[in-house]
């Protein structure tokens, strides 16, 4: 058997809303609850968010998506006027990246968690990392 990620627990302010942001903005199938857990099913990993009234401590989440995913995704982003960056560090706002061929981008979740989404794998090809 292959091991695969099948969980993380992702601290949130409000856990419903930000199944709600995940789910719309990804195109992701309705969130489901499992005990104190609002769980957003991504592949066969999910995102078990938690009710987190303390400081949340960012973390970061990648999403592999085709082409036709990041368009719509990427739509979903400038329609809803998030902000976004090229580069994890935000040094490069409203910008997507290209690196190993295929494009990138970086956005905040109502939680201050780094979202991305790319659309290749880094270091799976390509000239520029």
């Amino acid at each position: 058997m292959a091991i695969t990620l099948n969980h993380t627990i992702v601290s949130a302010r409000d856990p419903a809303a930000t199944a709600r942001f995940l789910c719309d903005l990804l195109d992701l199938p309705e969130p489901t609850r499992f005990g104190h857990f609002t769980v957003v099913q991504v592949g066969p990993t999910s995102l078990d968010l938690v009710k987190d009234n303390g400081a949340i401590s960012s973390r970061h989440f990648a999403f592999l998506v085709s082409e036709t995913e990041f368009d719509a995704i990427f739509g979903r982003i400038e329609q809803g006027g998030l902000s976004y960056w090229a580069d994890p560090f935000g040094k490069e706002p409203g910008r997507i990246n290209r690196r190993d061929g295929g494009r990138g981008v970086y956005f905040d979740d109502p939680n201050g968690h780094k979202l991305e989404i790319l659309t290749r794998p880094y270091g799976s090809g390509g000239t520029t990392a």
